[in-house]
Formats: C-alpha cells, sequence, structure tokens
C-alpha cells in the first residue's frame, strides 16, 4: 500500500509524534512493509476457523461464593467525615453542565 508524504504526515500528527523531514522517506517503507503485511492477513482464509477466547484449551478455576471477610462498613465509615446513606461523600471536583 503506497502512502503519500502527506498522509505520512497526518498520520504521524494523530499519533502525535514528530517527524523529522530527513527521516520521512524510511519511516514511509517501514510503515508501508507493516501495512503490506497487514494486508497479506487479510487475503488469508479464516472461514473454516473457529473463534477461541484464549489460545490454550485451559479452563478458569472458580472459587466457592462464600463471604471471607466480616462485615466493617458501619466502623469504616465513622472516620468519614460526611457520610449519606451509607456512602462516602466527597466534594465535587468537575463541573458539569446541571
Amino acid at each position: 500500500m503506497a502512502l503519500s508524504d502527506q498522509e505520512l504526515r497526518e498520520i504521524a500528527y494523530l499519533a502525535r509524534i514528530s517527524v523529522k523531514e530527513e527521516s520521512l522517506p524510511s519511516l514511509k517503507k517501514e510503515l508501508e512493509d507493516i501495512l503490506g503485511l497487514f494486508k497479506e492477513l487479510d487475503a488469508a482464509n479464516t472461514s473454516e476457523v473457529n473463534a477461541m477466547s484464549h489460545p490454550l484449551d485451559l479452563s478458569q478455576p472458580t472459587r466457592k461464593d462464600v463471604v471471607t471477610e466480616e462485615d466493617l462498613r458501619d466502623e469504616l465509615l465513622k472516620n468519614a467525615p460526611s457520610v449519606k446513606s451509607g456512602l462516602f461523600l466527597v466534594p465535587k471536583v468537575i463541573d458539569g453542565e446541571n
């Protein structure tokens, strides 16, 4: 895939990287090579390949759903400077439209 110098400058701007004029040709070649690899991957026939969430056939062990700690909510809320309905109240730090 051929890239113009202008397209390369726009990509660099969007990626927030500064590119010196003298390094444009080498960067252009490298990026075109990378895009060529994606073109090869895109051409691969994957219609017979099943989607998978993990490359290894493993199952995630789970633990029993049991309470392991006691409820210290009321004790912890005693330290809060401001509480309402069992929740910590904090000062507003971001103004919205409302």
